[in-house]
């Protein structure tokens, strides 16, 4: 297998900082996922997504450019094209690629050697708890946001492994998740 890794987790679980972590470690080149949403404050065209409107997605999925795609909750759509992974594959870096479970089942299929881990919250109530202060969401959007995490936390046998981010405790899940990667990965 080449050296992409999937990570994966419920909003508020730490997959970023984890990711953040692991770019301090080892040569890492995010898969950048292309979406259909709007660009955040800060936000730019591919730091964290490339946007584009619904229609071009829907062009470029039914021309086949599409490695994995999913609507999700708010209705818009996220993806990764194949050229994306190509990208990232011919870096020679290790390839992280942020995915929610629907796109593992796909990754899976499209390499079925790639390994995906899965960054877990030590409790639902932590992560409503870290969602509360990170995003100060509406309780609608709060309800939806734990109704897609209990969903995920159904199908975590598809993952290869699972790192629990632990409350004050970043460095040991970045450190179990760079144990992981470099089991795999033909990096030092």
């Amino acid at each position: 297998m080449n050296n992409l890794f999937i990570i994966s987790g419920p909003s508020g679980s730490g997959q970023d900082s984890i990711i953040d972590g692991l770019t301090k470690i080892l040569p890492i080149e995010r898969v950048v996922t292309t979406t259909t949403r709007e660009p955040r404050p800060g936000e730019s065209e591919g730091h964290p997504y490339y946007f584009i409107p619904k229609v071009a997605f829907r062009q470029s999925l039914a021309a086949g450019a599409f490695a994995e795609h999913a609507e999700q909750y708010n209705g818009n759509i996220y993806g990764v094209t194949k050229t994306e992974l190509d990208r990232v594959i011919a870096s020679g870096r290790v390839g992280i690629w942020k995915v929610e479970y629907q796109g593992v089942k796909s990754a899976k299929k499209l390499f079925p050697g790639i390994i995906a881990i899965f960054i877990a919250p030590p409790s639902l109530d932590i992560l409503e708890e870290r969602l509360r202060k990170r995003d100060h969401p509406s309780e609608t959007y709060l309800a939806e946001r734990m109704a897609y995490t209990k969903e995920m936390l159904a199908h975590t046998s598809i993952y290869d492994y699972s790192v629990v981010n632990e409350e004050g405790k970043l460095d040991e899940a970045v450190a179990k998740t760079t144990d992981i990667i470099r089991k795999h990965a033909h990096v030092s």
